[in-house]
Order: C-alpha cells, then structure tokens, then sequence
C-alpha cells in the first residue's frame, strides 16, 4: 500500500482550519476532491519539507514534495481528486477569470490588512505568531515573514518601491470591495459558484474570505464590507460547517492586550523568562561564532590522572518529536 499523501499546513484558530489563505485553499479543495490526506497543522515552517507552508509530500511526485497552491492542486487532480471534474469549458474558464481576480484584486488588500496595516499587524498578527510558532523562532520569523509579504505585494503590483501608506490602502480596499461585490454577484442565491457542488473556485474564494469573516482585526473595513454581502457571508459560514465542522465553531473570543510601544516582547508570554532566554541564546551565537573564526582560542588542561577519578555518565540522547 502506498504511503500516504501528507500536507503540511499553518494551524488553524479564530474557527478556521488554518489562519494562512494558501494553506486554507489547499484544505478546502481536498475536502472538496475527497483526497485522503494526513494533514500536519504546525507552527514551523521549517519543519515542512520544503520549508514554506503550505506543503505537500508524496511518494508519486518526483521531488517528493511540493509547494504553491496551484501545484498542489495540479497533483492533485493527477491523483485523479478533481473537483472541477464535471465543469463545463466555459465553467472551466470562468474559474481561470475569478482566480485571476482574487489575486489581483483581493490577495493584495488581504496582505496589507493582516500584515502591513501597523495597528492590525501589532495587535493580530504578529501576536499570533509570536505566541505560537516555537522560542527562539518566534522573535525572528513573525518580522521575516513580514518582509517575504510586503514583497508579495510589490511583486503582485508590479512596484518595487512600493510603501504602505493611506493612498495605498485606499486604492487597495476599493479593489477589493469591487471584488467582493462581483463575487457576491456571481454567486447569488446558489449554494456554490457552479451549483450544488464545490470546485476549485469555491476552495480559492472561501481561502480569501474566510479569514476577513473571522479573524478580528481592529481595523475592519473589508470586513465591514464581506458583512454587508450576506449571500456571500453565509456562503463562507455553510463551509466551515459542511466540511470544517471541528474547526467551525466559534472559538473563545481572544482579547487584546493593549501594549504601548509595540515590542514584539510585549506579546509573548512569561515575558521576563524569554527576554533572559533571548540574550542568552544571542550570546551564546556570539561565543560561537569567535570561537570558529579564532577571535577566542579554547585552551583544553589535562589534569594529573592521580587526581582525576573516572566517573561515567549514562545520559542518552533525547529524540525530538
């Protein structure tokens, strides 16, 4: 019996299945394709087999894994999951047109409210990184991941130069809203976007909404918007509960903790124990570092054997899971 496929994604919280929009993609269209997956939720990236999330493993791709949800998707679908199976040509296109809206649309609103809108990003999204993925990472990648994102967005603009700032947000959330509006459109009293049944559509348009319906960001005007979409509101809610029924429901409300001047030490707790952690681990970088750029010379003394009394030590190494 062949191994089964694995997907490693960001885990989930706020009642979603996962907090990144790729990774929730991903798990919808597998839900929808019926492919038998073991899904690994984490909170390192580095512990996925490509290193960026999402990712899938398996033994059929040559490479043994692959990222990007297209990718994804394309294996799929040559694993014979395919849930856009019984689309029409012109089905099958407009599915092309509407993801190509998303993620010139919608995508780049999306990034600048979770990430580059400065209260949003202090006070969601950066604390939920840092509280999650594991010490020493936590005091690196949440700021990483910042930049791989404003990248993104200058890369899907086509304006390397490109700064956050009101305009910005302003062209950016109009975009959107036009997005929303046309989705709300096309959608209209229908349970999916071609009928009764989910497709490939439905797995990237629940991914981009999903988290502006449930993640609270205190600056919430896309929310305010997908909240006057009631057709395309309920739309996103009837997934969770059809296929993310674990995930679904309504978590308890995460309340946050005012902080003054936004330090990433601010949001973590046992503040104090990982402030002294953090200084140790920077100094012993340091120390080694001289040590192999011969800046200090470690001096090994051999004491006398008569003084010396043999002992032994029994200690084994631990297997990190």
């Amino acid at each position: 019996m062949a191994a089964p496929m694995e997907l490693y994604c960001w885990k989930g919280d706020w009642g979603l299945p996962s907090v990144d929009t790729d990774c929730l993609t991903v798990l919808a269209y597998a839900k929808f394709a019926g492919a038998p997956l073991k899904v690994h939720k984490i909170t390192n990236p580095w512990r996925s087999p490509t290193g960026v999330l999402p990712a899938l493993k398996s033994v059929e791709i040559s490479s043994g894994s692959v990222s990007r949800p297209s990718n994804i998707i394309i294996h799929l679908r040559k694993q014979k999951y395919n849930a856009d199976y019984d689309l029409s040509a012109k089905e099958g296109a407009d599915t092309l047109a509407f993801v190509s809206l998303l993620e010139e649309k919608l995508l780049p609103a999306l990034i600048y409210a979770q990430w580059l809108d400065s209260k949003n990003y202090v006070d969601v999204t950066r604390r939920w990184y840092a509280e999650n993925i594991p010490f020493p990472l936590n005091f690196l990648l949440p700021n990483r991941i910042h930049t791989q994102q404003l990248e993104r967005l200058r890369l899907v603009r086509g304006d390397s130069t490109l700064e956050p700032g009101e305009q910005l947000e302003k062209e950016l959330y109009h975009d959107a809203q036009e997005c929303m509006t046309l989705l709300s459109q096309r959608l209209g009293s229908q349970k999916f976007f071609f009928g009764d049944s989910p497709s490939s559509l439905d797995a990237h348009v629940f991914g981009h909404l999903a988290p502006l319906l449930k993640i609270k960001l205190p600056n919430g005007k896309l929310r305010q918007h997908l909240d006057s979409l009631d057709n395309l509101r309920q739309y996103c809610t009837n997934i969770l509960l059809l296929y993310f029924p674990a995930d679904g429901r309504e978590p308890p409300s995460h309340k946050v903790a005012p902080h003054s001047d936004g330090s990433d030490f601010d949001v973590e707790p046992h503040k104090r124990r990982n402030q002294i952690l953090s200084v140790l681990f920077a100094l012993g970088s340091m120390l080694g570092y001289a040590i192999l750029t011969g800046i200090v010379s470690v001096h090994h003394v051999q004491a006398q054997a008569a003084l010396a009394e043999p002992h032994r030590t029994d200690e084994e190494d631990e297997e990190e899971e």
